[in-house]
């Protein structure tokens, strides 16, 4: 009995073994199938968002087209489109309508900006930034007089910042920009481009501030794309993490991971120092005031002698201009009622429109971006004020009678304090 049992025994075992492997190997394809199919989606949406955002070469093309046709001029049109000495190289652009991208030019490298004319939804840029008069560069009209010209520009900058005691050296500024070839004239394709760039808020700050450390200095521009110096170290703190892993690791880690590869303290005082600057060019400056929309970490650099300076300008926005779009905005909520990141006005149900005032300065907003930033590693004898001066900053609100004074006070205290650690050290030249 025993004698025939044994054939069975060893014809089921391979059946078994068998039918092991296949479980194994059918296991085996579905996770590698799944593996290829994951993969393939990442890569066709990492592509799809590539080729979405990066439009450099459209952008490129539709300027030298404009070029070639006499429509528009500018210092680096012929760099751009004859010479091929301007460069396109790496895409940094966030937004499909805002082409950036790092380059050269010659032996200088910079940051280019390329307007494209799609604005593929509502958005209050849109409403302050009227793409579709500066794509098609039909302004000023074949005729125009320079005189006319400089009316123009004028009534233009009044709508922008305001109607200013010193506006008219505001627009003597900008027609020194637009005099591309400094050969004293302004010639109408000079004059369509310079029209074009000036709708834009980012290169409107560029020129108030041009003669302040903040801001890259201004190389050149062709229609409305323009070249800025590069910056750089950017973003001002923060580290580049893939997806995947951005949705595993607990908010406050992240924080903590922020802050790993930055300077010494004393550096980063310094550079602390240079954005609370940037907030006193900008409140209540020279050409009237501006609002900081998206104070984020990603939008500030610094330079080799550790400088602060702006990397991304597109939410600075003339308040004058801001004011005048919320002023015909409907609402419901105060959610109805934002710009960018944190310009936030209020909601007044009796009308249904919202209020003019920000809620909260940008001083209060920039304090929030360096807290984490100055009081990591912060020296022991200056953390606790530090603490306490921040935490007053932040807290600062939009919309009060003391509020000037607040400001003002806050921003010398901050500022004297920093200073005053890190003055007799090397770090502070």
């Amino acid at each position: 009995m025993a004698r025939g049992l044994l054939p069975w025994i060893w014809l089921r075992k391979p059946i078994y073994i068998q039918a092991r492997f296949s479980y194994l190997h059918m296991k085996y394809l579905f996770f590698s199938w799944l593996a290829v199919f994951v993969g393939s989606w990442v890569v066709y949406v990492e592509y799809s968002s590539y080729t979405e955002l990066c439009r450099g070469r459209e952008c490129k093309n539709a300027i030298c087209d404009k070029y070639k046709k006499g429509v528009i001029d500018g210092s680096a049109c012929s760099s751009l489109c004859e010479k091929d000495t301007l460069y396109l190289g790496k895409c940094l652009s966030a937004k499909p309508n805002n082409q950036v991208y790092s380059g050269s030019w010659g032996d200088l490298e910079g940051i280019i900006k390329c307007q494209m004319e799609e604005v593929p939804h509502y958005d209050l840029v849109a409403e302050m930034e009227p793409r579709k008069e500066t794509a098609s560069f039909n302004k000023p009209t074949k005729g125009t007089s320079v005189e006319k010209f400089k009316e123009m520009v004028l009534s233009h900058l009044k709508t922008k910042v305001g109607d200013l005691a010193n506006l008219q050296d505001l627009a003597t500024l900008v027609l020194g920009v637009a005099d591309a070839n400094k050969d004293g004239e302004i010639s109408l394709s000079e004059a369509r481009s310079s029209w074009a760039l000036i709708q834009l808020n980012e290169f409107l700050l560029a020129v108030v501030l041009q003669d302040r450390e903040h801001t890259p200095k201004l190389l050149g521009f062709c229609g409305d794309l323009y070249v800025v110096e590069k910056v750089p170290y950017a973003p001002l703190y923060g580290i580049s993490l893939p997806w995947l892993l951005e949705l595993w690791i607990p908010a406050g880690l992240r924080r903590s991971m922020d802050q790993w590869v930055t300077p010494s303290w004393p550096r980063k005082a310094k550079i602390s120092i240079g954005l609370l600057e940037l907030v006193e060019d900008v409140f209540h400056g020279t050409f009237g005031s501006f609002l900081m929309c998206d104070v984020s970490a990603a939008g500030f650099g610094y330079t080799e002698h550790h400088d602060l300076k702006v990397v991304d300008a597109w939410r600075i926005v003339p308040e004058a201009a801001f004011q005048e779009v919320m002023r015909e905005r409907r609402c419901e909520t105060d959610a109805d009622c934002i710009y960018g990141v944190d310009c936030l006005t209020s909601c007044d149900l009796t009308k249904h429109r919202c209020t003019t005032e920000v809620t909260r300065p940008n001083l209060a907003k920039a304090c929030g971006t360096l807290k984490d930033y100055l009081l990591w590693g912060a020296p022991s004898d200056v953390r606790e004020e530090l603490e306490k001066q921040l935490y007053a900053c932040i807290a600062l609100k939009g919309a009060t009678e003391q509020m000037e004074m607040e400001h003002s006070l806050i921003l010398n205290n901050l500022k004297t304090l920093l200073w005053k650690r890190i003055s007799h050290t090397k770090d502070s030249k």
